[in-house]
């Protein structure tokens, strides 16, 4: 059996050793909840650019992970996300073009 503690092993960190206790380290679905976990404890610096490209990136990797409808919701927000970008930008190229003319 692998040591949990090594270094370069597909294991966990020995933050989570009591969550984790008694789960085979080779598990998959072990592996994806000590994954949950050091998602779960992840500091980030709020209200900054990398705070919000970090909520970005757990978005996808979520969105990437999700199955079923909870897909196509995700799918759903980032459409409407663009469409509200595009008519932005749009509106700004269309006021900025009829006012120099």
């Amino acid at each position: 059996m692998p040591d949990l503690h090594e270094p370069d092993g597909p294991g966990w960190s020995r933050q989570f050793d009591d969550e984790l206790l008694g789960l085979d380290p080779d598990d998959p679905e072990a592996q994806a909840f000590a994954a949950h976990l050091e998602r779960m404890q992840r500091q980030s610096p709020a209200f900054t650019v990398e705070g919000y490209l970090d909520g970005v990136r757990d978005f996808a990797d979520s969105a990437n992970r999700a199955e079923g409808g909870r897909r196509w919701a995700a799918v759903l927000v980032v459409v409407l996300l663009l469409i509200g970008v595009i008519y932005v930008v749009w509106n700004a190229l269309v006021f900025v073009f009829t006012t120099l003319v």
